[in-house]
């Protein structure tokens, strides 16, 4: 019998560390990944840094380091220790390590693999869609504490419209094209621009709404913002 495809999934550290370690998430999320796998779903986790990445690396600056790959490689040891607390929740039903060399060949039947950031200079968006590329899935699902993206800050305009449908070139307008590390964006230039070349599809939706989420799974409608090709 020919094993499901991995579901990619890059897992914003906003969800995991807001401010301190979100338990209730983390175990909730923990249900619903256990849910789906025991109905056959595989998933590859990349697990982002969020605020605890941006605290270092700001601070890093503060005291005179400039050296972007330094900043991103104290970036990748923070995503390294959310993805060890992400992938001891799942117990067996995991692979065994940590990936952190995304170049390595996993064979595996667990159904459950976690992953941390990579290398310098990309964020671990990139790192999700090497995964989906390497592991011949089309769709890489970006889950943070946002709904939707938006026209303008909804934070700022009361009047901010979501976004449901955006070209890659469209969203790399907003974001620019270059990667700096430790940047809040919505999603990684550098990660759009691979996205774009495989005909990939991103989904940017609330990690936190786990209906919404199995709406997705289920091919039902759901609320997220659907990055593809140009249309």
């Amino acid at each position: 019998m020919k094993q499901e495809k991995f579901t990619v999934l890059s897992l914003g550290g906003s969800l995991i560390v807001p401010d301190g370690i979100n338990e209730d998430f983390l175990y909730q999320f923990k249900k619903f990944i256990l849910k789906w796998a025991k109905k056959g779903k595989r998933f590859f986790i990349v697990t982002g840094g969020g605020k605890t990445v941006r605290s270092y690396q700001r601070a890093a600056r503060e005291l005179g380091v400039k050296d972007k790959a330094s900043l991103d490689q104290l970036g990748i040891d923070i995503t390294y220790v959310n993805a060890r607390l992400v992938k001891s929740l799942f117990g067996k039903a995991a692979y065994p390590e940590v990936v952190k060399d995304y170049a390595k060949n996993i064979k595996t039947n667990a159904k459950i693999i976690v992953a941390s950031g990579w290398k310098p200079g990309c964020s671990t968006d990139f790192d999700a869609v090497y995964a989906a590329w390497k592991y011949k899935a089309s769709r890489i699902v970006n889950l943070s504490n946002i709904e939707w993206l938006y026209d303008k800050d909804p934070r700022a305009y009361s009047d901010a419209e979501p976004i449901e449908t955006i070209s890659f070139s469209k969203l790399l307008k907003i974001t620019g094209k270059v990667w700096i590390p430790g940047a809040n964006m919505p999603f990684d230039p550098k990660a759009s621009q691979m996205a774009r070349k495989h005909n990939m599809e991103v989904i940017i939706a609330n990690g936190k709404d786990f209906d919404n989420l199995d709406n997705l799974f289920k091919d039902e409608p759901f609320r997220g913002t659907v990055v593809s090709n140009d249309f």
